[in-house]
């Protein structure tokens, strides 16, 4: 694993040098107001599809495998107490679930979970969200987890099975791609995946599609202060670690708007990244985490 993580790295630096020797003869400010200028929402022009979800998933698997070797983010109990997560509610689901959360942000709260809700996580990894959602909705609940990452999804088959979480169903698909019947859920949730997909527009008209009307969104999820420019979105390593998947909060709420939600409270998390290639991100787009309540009109 690790030499197959150097290579991705060397692979992004050999690209980073050849961007750069593209795109020398622009002045950095131009640069930067040309990125202002790309799509933002949908990113289909900009990225190879198949190789970002090959990207996404390779990342994905390693956090599923606990291997925290040389990610961009901090994973586990560390990252989840504090962005605001109860400690009495994370003491009451699988600590291996927890072990591989990777979210960049609390957004539970914002979703007002009630008994018997019928509960969507869109990119659910190991479970974190899913199996606390259950604890708050009870048996009368229902909770779904999707996830297209393999070895997310049968880690957390198993320790449903394992725990007795009933309630709990774990689905294998894309988040853009939903394979569930108009108005089935009262709540989607989500937590720092949304940025990974590079058809936002697509992913919240499916959160709304599959949300009965009046129906309430929960996210966590990274966003920018300015757009990034055109090399750093088309660079998929960078994507999995979700950073160039971050676009301008204001075209993030747009999108939401666009897709038939209402927005509530918006707040800024206490979340950082680790790598240092990250930090210089964060640093030059303003790149931060965000939680967020919509409601579906």
């Amino acid at each position: 694993m690790w030499a197959r993580t150097l290579a991705a790295y060397l692979r992004l630096d050999a690209n980073e040098k050849e961007d750069d020797e593209m795109t020398d003869r622009i002045a950095p400010e131009d640069e930067l107001a040309l990125a202002a200028t790309l799509p933002q929402a949908d990113a289909t022009s900009l990225v190879d599809r198949d190789g970002l979800d090959a990207q996404v998933q390779e990342m994905y698997r390693q956090v599923a495998r606990e291997d925290g070797e040389r990610l961009h983010f901090a994973v586990g109990r560390e990252v989840a107490l504090p962005v605001g997560y109860p400690a009495e509610l994370l003491d009451r689901i699988p600590a291996e679930a927890l072990a591989s959360f990777a979210g960049v942000g609390y957004h539970l709260d914002l979703a007002a979970l009630a008994a018997g809700d019928r509960v969507l996580d869109l990119g659910s990894g190991s479970g974190t969200d899913v199996f606390c959602a259950a604890v708050l909705v009870g048996e009368p609940g229902r909770v779904v987890g999707v996830d297209f990452t393999d070895a997310q999804v049968e880690k957390a088959r198993g320790l449903r099975d394992r725990d007795g979480f009933a309630h709990v169903e774990f689905v294998e698909a894309g988040i853009d791609a939903l394979p569930f019947a108009d108005a089935t859920f009262d709540v989607v949730v989500s937590n720092g995946v949304i940025n990974l997909s590079p058809v936002k527009h697509r992913v919240f008209a499916e959160a709304a599609r599959v949300l009965r009307p009046g129906g309430r969104l929960a996210l966590a999820d990274i966003v920018s202060a300015r757009a990034l420019r055109e090399r750093t979105r088309r660079n998929t390593d960078l994507w999995a670690a979700c950073i160039a998947g971050a676009i301008p909060r204001s075209s993030y709420l747009a999108a939401l708007d666009a897709a038939g939600f209402r927005l509530g409270e918006v707040r800024t998390n206490d979340y950082e990244f680790v790598s240092e290639r990250a930090l210089h991100a964060c640093s030059t787009y303003g790149v931060e985490s965000i939680s967020l309540q919509a409601t579906l009109t």
